[in-house]
Formats: C-alpha cells, structure tokens, sequence
C-alpha cells in the first residue's frame, strides 16, 4: 500500500507557498522589465543618428584618445589636463581685476561650481568685482566699490563645462571655433571676441583664449615664479620655445584639455546603457523612453550628451528681466546666434545645452528664467514664447506644445533628475589650488563662508 505524502508542519506549508508567491511575482516583474527595457531599446535605436543605443555612451575621460572633437593644434596629454585643472580653479591667476580688492579673489571656477552642475550658484555669475560665497555661490553680491558696468558679469547664464567635449562651437550663439556651425562665416570674424577664430583651433581652444582676457586673467611673472606655475608650463609644453611658452595660447590649451575630460560617465544612465538593466528604476525607463518618443526630446537634444550644435529659438524670458547685473533690454547677448550671424532670422536662436547633472543647476535657460526642472518642462509642454521680443512665430518648429499626464511628467523629470545624474563630479576637482589661495574665490567673505583658511 502506497503511502501519501502530506506536509504536516503548517510553518513549512507557509514558507512553500511564500515562496513559490515570490517566485512567480519575480517571473512576472523580469517580463514586464524585459518588455520595457526592449521598448526603450528600440526607440533609442531608432532616434540614435547611427540606428544603435551604443551612440549614447559617453567617452571614458581617462581614455583621452577616445574625447571627440579635440583640436589637432592641442593634443591632449596628462601634464596639460593638470596645468588646465589648476588654472581652472585657481584664483591666483586674477591678475588684472579693474580694482585692487578684487585681486587674485577670482577663478574660472568662481561660474563653474562643480557642486552645482559647473554653473553660478545664483542666476547670474559674478568673478571679478564680487565677494562672498555662501551656499554653492548663493551669496556672491557686488562689492560697493565697483560700479555696475565694471562688473565681470555676463548677460546671459554661462553654460555648463560637462560633457563640453561634444561641443565644437561654444557659448550659446556659437561664437567660437573657425570649423563645423561657423564654417562659411568668415566674415563674422570681426570685433574683440571673434577675430580668434583666425587662428583656426576648435571653439574650446578660440573661447579660452579670448575668455582669460574677457574674465581679467594673466599668465605673468608673479602666476610663474611666485605661484610656481613655470614648472607646470614647462612640463606641459616642453616643444614650445620658451619664448612661447607662457602666454594666453598655451593656458587655454591646457584648459581645453582639462576641460574635455569633465564628462559625466559614471551616471546610471551609462551604466544602463553598458547593459546593466538595474542601473535606472521602471519610473526612470518609463521616462526615458518618453525621451525618446513621445515628448520629443530627442529631437534637439541628440548628441551623446543630450547637447546638440544646432540654435533653437524658444522665447524664453531674457536676464535684463530678472534684475541681472550689466546687461539691459539692449543687451546684443539676447539675440543668441543672431548676435553673431548678424541674420534676422538667426535672432533669439540659443544653442541647445547637455542634460547631465541638472539635479545640481539653480537655474536653466540663457536667462536664468527657470528655476527648477518642473517649471521647464510645463513650459516645453505649454510652448509659448514668454518673451516680449519672441513672437509666437519665431519659435522653433520643433518647439510644439506636448500631451503629458502628470505621471509622464513625473517619469521624465525623474529619469532626467536621476537616471542621469553623476554623483562623483568632484573627481575633478583638485585637493588644493597651485598658488595656496582658496577656491573657487579667495575674497575675505568667501573665505569665511566656506572656513578656509
């Protein structure tokens, strides 16, 4: 006689069936990713330029020899990226501020707070005649002795050094960089600014060039002996005759080479992209994939970085609008590539910037019209020009109102907030400044507010 088998230890009896329950749930969940994960595959495959997903890996910084669009004139190498790096940050390069207290108080990095997404802190960037730090550059406010129009402070919100590899011409008009957008416009290479272009290099190498003039920068005597940056030169440039060595040229080719390795590769959205599917949340797929399709991102925001070499006029509100500092209704930097086209039709056209790290911006739009990424994504969804000068009209044609649910819109910002978001920027960021003073600015107040001493 055959004996039944029968559990008879109720506890095992409910470990089974918990089991089992968990099991199947499991199966059913890796079907349900499986599905979307092979949904957003094949619309980033049909949006990539090259028909494949891999087109939006970014370049491995430490690998130099794969950053695109690097200029031939400037080879990268180790000894330049270091020498850009400290230049970057150092404030002890503010050699020619318009009064003294602002001396050697001032950086690149002073606009390019890594912490907050390398942009201002505030709306509007202020290096020589400001003091004060505060939360991520928060603080930083005119000091009583400059007048306005004797401000470093730009008229438009710098754009952000991440991912500034893939650009070839830069500032939002695309002023600089003799090839790509600007090939065939020669003869706009006139004026203070954009006469470098003659040179020949890429846009990195022309606009750091102008840019350490623009922003009161020298590479003199006291930045090489006293600071000791002469060693620093000398490594980088061993094939340029002294008598070359040490001027605006060689700076900026060291800062462009520092500046091509600030790329934000260790986002979870690369790490999906290499094929880990757990790197992203189903929220954050469900947002890239209206990325990708529905919300028609993609479109304009196309490049590995999410950036684009094309101008796009969107009637977002200028900075004149906000209170900003030395610049006005009349300010040539509202016209984006029309300011340096000199087009009509170019007018209010800005080029389109990468996406990486927005968690950490204060502000968005050439304006600073926008603070936080909800506020620009029911604008893209509106479409409306909200700029007096932007008829409805003149606005992109790829600029049309879009049909989210509020649970889209939550995916998007998620995915956009998250997803490709780099926790580790701070890998570029030097330890301490060659000159000993502190950084990103070496005012008194900043001084205080950040406890360096």
């Amino acid at each position: 006689m055959k004996k039944s088998f029968t559990i008879k230890q109720p506890k095992l009896l409910l470990f089974l069936l918990l089991l089992v329950t968990m099991l199947v749930t499991r199966c059913q969940q890796d079907v349900l990713t499986t599905d979307l994960d092979q949904e957003l595959l094949a619309a980033m495959n049909l949006a990539s330029p090259t028909g494949h997903a891999d087109y939006y890996v970014l370049a491995n910084p430490t690998k130099t020899a794969s950053l695109p669009n690097q200029d031939p004139h400037n080879p990268i190498t180790p000894a330049k990226i270091k020498l850009g790096q400290m230049i970057f940050f150092d404030p002890g390069v503010g050699q020619l501020p318009v009064h003294q207290d602002s001396y050697e108080t001032y950086s690149c990095s002073t606009c390019h707070i890594p912490a907050a997404g390398f942009l201002p802190g505030r709306a509007q960037g202020i290096a020589d005649g400001a003091t004060g730090f505060g939360i991520l550059g928060s603080y930083r406010s005119q000091l009583p002795d400059y007048q306005e129009s004797e401000l470093d402070a730009q008229g438009v919100r710098p754009l952000s050094i991440m991912n500034v590899t893939y650009v070839t011409n830069t500032l939002w008009s695309g002023l600089f960089g003799a090839q790509h957008v600007n090939t065939g416009t020669e003869e706009n290479w006139v004026g203070d600014l954009a006469t470098v272009n003659h040179l020949g290099y890429e846009g990195l190498e022309s606009q750091n060039i102008e840019g350490m003039v623009l922003h009161r920068m020298e590479i003199n005597e006291r930045v090489l002996s006293t600071h000791g940056y002469r060693a620093y030169f000398d490594l980088a440039f061993p094939d340029v005759p002294e008598n070359e060595r040490y001027n605006y040229k060689t700076a900026s080719f060291a800062l462009g080479s520092y500046l091509r390795t600030v790329v934000t590769n260790e986002a979870p959205f690369q790490d999906y992209l290499k094929g880990n599917t757990d790197a992203i949340t189903n929220q954050q797929k469900q947002g890239a994939l209206l990325f990708f399709s529905k919300a028609r991102c993609y479109t304009c925001h196309n490049a590995p970085s999410f950036s684009n070499m094309e101008f796009h006029a969107l009637g977002t509100a200028d900075m004149y609008q906000f209170g900003g500092l030395n610049t006005s209704v009349d300010d040539p930097r509202n016209l984006g590539r029309g300011l340096f086209t000199g087009k009509e039709v170019d007018y209010y056209r800005f080029k389109v910037p990468q996406l990486y790290n927005l968690k950490d911006y204060r502000t968005f739009f050439h304006g600073s019209s926008k603070a936080t990424l909800s506020d620009v994504i029911d604008f893209k969804i509106k479409a409306q020009s909200e700029n007096p000068h932007v008829s409805q009209d003149r606005l992109s044609p790829r600029f049309r109102p879009i049909d989210l649910s509020a649970a889209e819109k939550d995916a998007l910002i998620d995915f956009l907030t998250n997803a490709l978001y780099d926790p580790y920027m701070s890998r570029y960021v030097p330890e301490k400044t060659q000159s000993g003073a502190c950084f990103p600015n070496n005012d008194e107040l900043s001084r205080y507010q950040m406890g360096c001493n």
